[in-house]
């Protein structure tokens, strides 16, 4: 006979098991009782992992013996040069979904995606991965760039692909769809009592910051100024992650920048150093002059209104060091990954030099410029935008139907919107009130911080 008291330790222990099954989509129920109302919620909410296996006990153990046989498949892909505990808890909470299948990047891989040779080869790094007993089998992509694991997640065929924040972006969840997977983003999180991790914190060189052209971008060459002067405003950047290369990040200038100083800026006057950074990337004879913002940028802490007239180097430097607006650029910019501007990418292939053209970039960067004094996000997003189509005016190659693509499904969420750099790929950079949802956000090096 059952007692009031069993029947409600029971219902008890239903109702625990449906919330751990809204947390956990791994978890299935098996049952030989079916007269309980308790029940009726796992049924009616979980049909597809709600199994009757009849009243005999012995059932039960025979279907659960069997589905641990036929655990679903878990997919994940990463570089995981130097490991560390962020890389750990993040593979340990993916393999909670099921069989945890890792995809490596290859050391061509890392070179292409981060221009720099891998710090522990490929086969080690496998057999570190291998190592850890949540993992039931690595292999190293065979192909490359962003998807270099496209033939493994086909040959695998997972149930899910799971990232992390870093590492989502569109083309692997439209990849995702077109394959049938579940896309699942997990969230940057250490293990309890642990440090946040990344490998760019880890890494010594990782100190020289990025930098980012909120508005005003091509007004540094003197072909574009020289129609019409105005500003470029830059900010730097702290390396909270390894920025891709070829993303419009100033990868070129910060790789330029190790190579001068090592792991970090000198503690030198800012335009002596970036007049060297400057020089040391354009060496006589060079065909293509980066321009100087990238050199400006990474130099110069904060927000920085770089004013142009037709020459490589400003004409004056403006800053701003306030901490309440710098927040206000934190808090109102979100980077969504593209993929790196291809190698034969030719921006300057097709270019409008149009007066009105240029002065509508100028008028637009000012105005950003403006909005960030006043702390205005609306009047922040419309000049953004603006000044990223006045660039497209100009240089229509910046874009095409694919990151057009990614820019519709996040244009509803935004107040403005850019590509980074001179386009072609990089990031998506956003300007919102709320964060755009798996976004990264960025950290500005302030005064001083070096």
């Amino acid at each position: 006979m059952i007692n009031n008291y069993n029947i409600q330790m029971r219902d008890a222990f239903i109702k625990k098991v449906y919330t751990e099954m809204k947390k956990n989509k791994n978890i299935i129920f098996i049952s030989n009782e079916q007269g309980a109302a308790s029940l009726d919620a796992l049924r009616k909410d979980f049909p597809d992992r709600f199994i009757n296996a009849g009243i005999s006990e012995q059932n039960i153990i025979s279907v659960a013996a069997g589905l641990s046989k036929f655990k679903k498949k878990v997919f994940v892909s990463g570089c995981f040069d130097l490991l560390h505990s962020g890389h750990v808890y993040f593979l340990e909470q993916a393999s909670k979904y099921g069989s945890l299948y890792v995809c490596l990047g290859s050391d061509s891989t890392i070179l292409d995606l981060k221009g720099r040779a891998s710090i522990i080869n490929q086969n080690e790094r496998k057999y570190i991965i291998e190592s850890l007993k949540f993992v039931h089998k690595c292999v190293i992509g065979s192909g490359e760039g962003i998807l270099d694991f496209k033939h493994e997640i086909e040959k695998i065929k997972p149930d899910y692909f799971i990232v992390n924040e870093d590492g989502a972006n569109e083309t692997k969840k439209d990849l995702c769809e077109k394959l049938g997977i579940k896309y699942i983003i997990l969230e940057r999180l250490p293990n309890q009592g642990l440090p946040v991790r990344s490998t760019t914190s880890i890494r010594e060189h990782s100190l020289i910051p990025y930098r980012i052209d909120l508005a005003g971008g091509w007004l540094d060459q003197p072909f574009i100024s020289k129609i019409c002067p105005g500003p470029v405003l830059t900010i730097s950047i702290e390396p909270t992650i390894e920025f891709n290369h070829r993303s419009g990040m100033a990868t070129s200038s910060r790789n330029c920048a190790t190579k001068l100083w090592g792991i970090k800026l000198p503690n030198d006057d800012n335009e002596k150093l970036a007049k060297m950074l400057f020089s040391y990337e354009n060496p006589p004879g060079k065909k293509e002059i980066s321009g100087s913002q990238d050199h400006i940028g990474i130099i110069y802490p904060c927000l920085n209104k770089l004013n142009y007239n037709g020459r490589y180097w400003p004409e004056s430097i403006e800053s701003i060091f306030d901490e309440d607006k710098l927040k206000f650029i934190e808090d109102s910019i979100s980077l969504v990954p593209l993929l790196p501007r291809e190698n034969n990418y030719d921006v300057l292939g097709k270019i409008n030099k149009e007066l009105k053209l240029v002065n509508k970039l100028s008028e637009s960067a000012t105005n950003v410029w403006n909005s960030i004094r006043e702390m205005n996000i609306k009047e922040f997003g419309k000049a953004f935008k603006e000044s990223f189509e006045a660039q497209v005016s100009i240089f229509p190659n910046m874009i095409d139907k694919n990151i057009i693509k990614q820019i519709k499904k996040y244009e509803n969420q935004s107040l403005g919107y850019k590509i980074s750099g001179a386009g072609g790929g990089g990031y998506l950079i956003f300007v919102s009130e709320n964060q755009i949802p798996n976004s990264i956000k960025i950290k500005i090096r302030r005064k001083n911080e070096l």
